[in-house]
């Protein structure tokens, strides 16, 4: 993947493949008529995960691999690509549905491209930024100067690091911002190649931590007040494979209250997909530990009252405004949060 040295350059190129994808693609729809009932046929759903397969993904496995989509009625195949490159290829019907940030969501919903958010998976925002103390950085102004590594100009973890920089009186112009394209920039902290790096709390922090390094921790919800991720769909694929998509939140959702009374469900059916994360004592206690972190963000207060999966509206409205007020998003002043979500497929 190439870097992306800004989002409007970003923006700009997803519409292109939206534009592309709808005229020559015909991946993303079936007929109306496919509700999953167990023994019939079952209907094909392409699924969009994070770039690199995981831990925080895990009910997604458990589910494919205990045969619970399968009873659904569902043929589930599960993808791995960058959050951008996702949200275009739902809007366009490239694949069916998508993990995505809200922080992605909102920019892109507002240029146009036709995706809802559908889903809460993370009710709380698991975005951080980590810093080495021995690089002298203990409060978020001694950011100033130091070498920041993140994949790149765009998501959650951009613009969470832009309102931590915000808070301290500081702009990203005032650090040395490195990009790693190829989501390197934990380990980049790591070696000490970085000073600090952005992440998110159920992963990177947990990896840092188990290095051994004495760590300065900034979290998102204090300075970025973002939707957490979940999954989206496109208006398209809703109105072809609503009760399909219906079938899939509810096994999903299912799969996370497994996980979440046995941990160790989460991290066996990880382990199936990349055999490195439990291949042997040391690793397997670090992925439980990642599985154990991520359990605890998945739900918010709004999950809490109403279950897992709840959208948090109010949530989505204050992710809005905070985007609209930053004049490189371009993000509309009329946009409304009925444009970004839809409720009538959670359980």
């Amino acid at each position: 993947m190439l870097p992306r040295k800004n989002l409007r350059s970003f923006r700009a190129g997803a519409l292109l493949l939206v534009a592309a994808t709808l005229l020559s693609a015909c991946g993303g729809s079936t007929s109306s008529s496919a509700t999953p009932t167990q023994g019939a046929e079952r209907t094909a759903l392409s699924v969009g995960l994070g770039y690199i397969p995981g831990v925080q993904f895990s009910p997604f496995y458990l589910a494919q691999q205990s045969g619970a989509y399968e009873a659904a009625g569902l043929n589930v195949t599960l993808q791995n690509q960058i959050d951008p490159d996702l949200i275009s290829l739902v809007g366009s019907g490239g694949i069916d549905l998508a993990l995505a940030d809200g922080t992605s969501v909102i920019p892109a919903v507002s240029q146009g491209i036709p995706v809802r958010y559908i889903t809460t998976i993370y009710g709380i925002l698991p975005n951080v930024v980590i810093a080495r103390a021995d690089a002298g950085i203990t409060s978020a102004s001694d950011l100033a100067g130091k070498k920041v590594a993140t994949p790149g100009q765009y998501g959650s973890g951009y613009l969470t690091l832009l309102g931590i920089l915000g808070d301290a009186g500081l702009g990203i112009g005032d650090i040395q911002l490195e990009l790693y394209p190829d989501f390197g920039q934990t380990q980049a902290l790591i070696s000490g190649v970085a000073d600090a790096a952005t992440g998110f709390a159920n992963n990177d922090l947990v990896q840092a931590e188990a290095a051994g390094l004495e760590l300065s921790v900034f979290y998102a919800s204090a300075s970025a007040p973002f939707a957490g991720p979940g999954l989206i769909s496109s208006p398209a694929t809703i109105s072809t494979k609503g009760e399909v998509i219906r079938a899939f939140i509810r096994v999903t959702l299912d799969a996370m209250e497994q996980i979440a009374a046995s941990p160790q469900l989460g991290v066996d059916a990880a382990g199936q997909v990349v055999p490195e994360l439990i291949a042997d004592a040391v690793a397997s206690a670090r992925a439980l530990a990642v599985m154990e972190a991520t359990i605890k963000i998945w739900r918010g207060p709004i999950q809490v009252a109403n279950g897992l999966g709840a959208i948090d509206r109010d949530g989505w409205a204050t992710s809005m405004k905070f985007l609209q007020a930053l004049p490189d998003q371009n993000v509309r002043a009329d946009l409304s949060v009925d444009e970004l979500i839809d409720e009538s497929l959670l359980p």
